[in-house]
């Protein structure tokens, strides 16, 4: 998921939540649906098998590909057709081992990786680490620049604690939070106009290292949590660019500014692929009465590779793969076709949805409503109409619909805004498409999970995962029985000051991209 979601003022449907409700609901497919999710789940199953067997899936590596031979595999065991849908290419980059270690002034192993597309070193790298200089303007920048040869960058602020804030809040006095918090203000203010004063973007400067000589780049993109860092891409393109975790990268950058010059050793594996098709991965049960008509399920596939992409997007996909292989056992002749599409590249702007909203106007104008799941793996608490005028009448009906068990902690906005959230939902509704996103609770996903390098399998609150894999097969069998079509009239919304808009135009997918950083 690449942006917070909007908040949006809310309706509140009901309060309370319960994990194990009675069948009290009298449609005998939703008691069908709740039994067969209850009783038989294969949540625990597929993700240990995503996760652990198959690992993360950053866009053009091997990994990607082997994730949607599983997934085709799966639906396949389901007894529902399933395909790989090529839009594009992208750049292959397969992760291999990194290790990092301290040689002097003493010797530890360090927590540390490569960014992802990270340049390989053939052999162990040693060498003295220094401090990204502090120089009054780019001209003074470019004439410190020849001290980085040979050596590791630190390109990161040091940050002065390494505990969460809700350990200061609950230890510390009120005066040492303030004090710990101005300091690190201060500090990121700092060290965000060092880089400034340099001329370059975080991106250029990488690259004016490498150009200048530099035996690496170190990072730490610290996520305010204990041990939790930020894994996203490399700039360079000969050396490579490596995260150190921020225990270790305070004792490095500790031991540089007080003169004690230390070593370190790199080596760091990867296997570059070349140009890759990028895909998104399809399934599909077809409709009886309505088959040209569609109601979708959706997730993005694609994950940044520092943990496992259990909760970015792996939630999202098991929520639709389970509530697929429940809709077939439970529903299996819908009057409308379901369909699921599991987005690539979605971490790199949304690629897959809108190559697919692109290449499949058929299917996005006859689109009876998506689901969208992209924000960890709490259970659904808001569902927003995506700024359709009449969304209130059909989606509104369409939850009511769900058990109080299930539904009582969501709640809903109408008519809420349009591709609030910033995933692939917002393909189609920039297409006018009534697209919704199953927003979720957060169990501490920005900070902890969101794109890091803990985000795995352990993560997962299955009882969650299970509740919003009900909802969401209940919500498309309401959708699929619906004898009306869902309206797509737009509302009246305020122009966005930002966009100077009020409906987000549609954007173009990159159709190859990922070798000019």
């Amino acid at each position: 998921m690449r942006i917070r979601q909007i908040a949006l003022s809310t309706t509140l449907i009901a309060t309370a939540f319960i994990s194990k409700p009675a069948l009290a609901q009298q449609d005998p497919i939703i008691n069908a649906i709740i039994q067969e999710a209850t009783s038989n789940s294969q949540l625990k199953r597929m993700s240990h098998e995503l996760m652990d067997g198959v690992g993360p899936r950053l866009v053009g590596s091997s990994k990607m590909v082997q994730a949607s031979d599983w997934a085709i595999a799966q639906y396949q065991q389901y007894g529902i057709p399933a395909r790989r849908e090529n839009y594009g290419t992208w750049r292959g980059w397969d992760r291999g081992v990194t290790h990092v270690d301290m040689i002097s002034p003493w010797v530890k192993s360090l927590e540390a990786t490569q960014l992802a597309f990270s340049p390989a070193t053939k052999k162990p790298v040693k060498a003295e680490t220094i401090i990204l200089a502090d120089v009054a303007d780019s001209l003074a920048f470019q004439a410190w620049l020849p001290n980085v040869k040979g050596k590791f960058v630190l390109i990161s602020m040091p940050q002065p604690t390494g505990r969460p804030d809700y350990n200061w809040k609950e230890f510390a006095t009120k005066a040492s939070m303030d004090n710990m918090q101005k300091e690190r203000t201060a500090a990121t203010d700092a060290w965000r106009k060092r880089i400034s004063k340099t001329g370059y973007t975080n991106r250029q400067l990488a690259l004016a290292l490498e150009k200048a000589g530099a035996a690496g780049i170190i990072g730490s993109n610290w996520s305010q949590g204990f041990g939790v860092n930020k894994i996203f891409d490399a700039a360079t393109k000969k050396i490579p660019t490596i995260d150190i975790m921020l225990e270790d990268y305070g004792l490095l950058y500790r031991l540089t500014e007080s003169g004690k010059a230390p070593i370190i050793s790199v080596f760091a594996q990867s296997t570059e692929l070349g140009e890759v098709p990028t895909f998104n991965t399809l399934a599909e049960i077809k409709g009886t009465e309505k088959p040209n008509e569609y109601v979708m399920l959706s997730a993005h596939f694609d994950s940044w590779d520092g943990g496992t992409g259990a909760t970015d997007n792996g939630t999202g996909t098991m929520v639709m793969m389970e509530a697929m292989r429940i809709l077939k056992k439970v529903y299996p002749n819908p009057k409308r076709t379901i369909l699921v599409g599991h987005w690539g590249s979605e971490e790199q702007g949304l690629n897959g949805s809108r190559a697919f909203v692109e290449d499949h106007p058929e299917i996005v104008n006859n689109l009876q409503a998506l689901f969208n799941q992209d924000n960890g793996t709490g259970r659904i608490v808001n569902i927003g109409g995506s700024g359709f005028a009449k969304a209130k009448d059909y989606l509104g009906k369409w939850i009511a619909a769900i058990p109080n068990a299930y539904r009582d902690s969501i709640k809903t906005s109408f008519p809420g805004q349009p591709g609030g959230g910033g995933s692939d939902h917002a393909s189609f509704v920039a297409a006018g498409a009534p697209a919704f996103s199953l927003g979720a609770l957060n169990w501490s996903y920005f900070n902890y999970t969101w794109h890091t390098n803990r985000d795995t399998y352990d993560k997962i609150v299955f009882d969650d995962l299970r509740n919003n894999a009900i909802v969401t097969a209940i919500l498309v069998y309401m959708a699929c029985e619906d004898p009306k079509r869902s309206s797509t009239e737009k509302a009246d919304l305020p122009v966005n000051p930002q966009t100077g808009r009020n409906w987000p135009a549609p954007v173009k997918a990159k159709r190859r991209g990922g070798f000019d950083n």
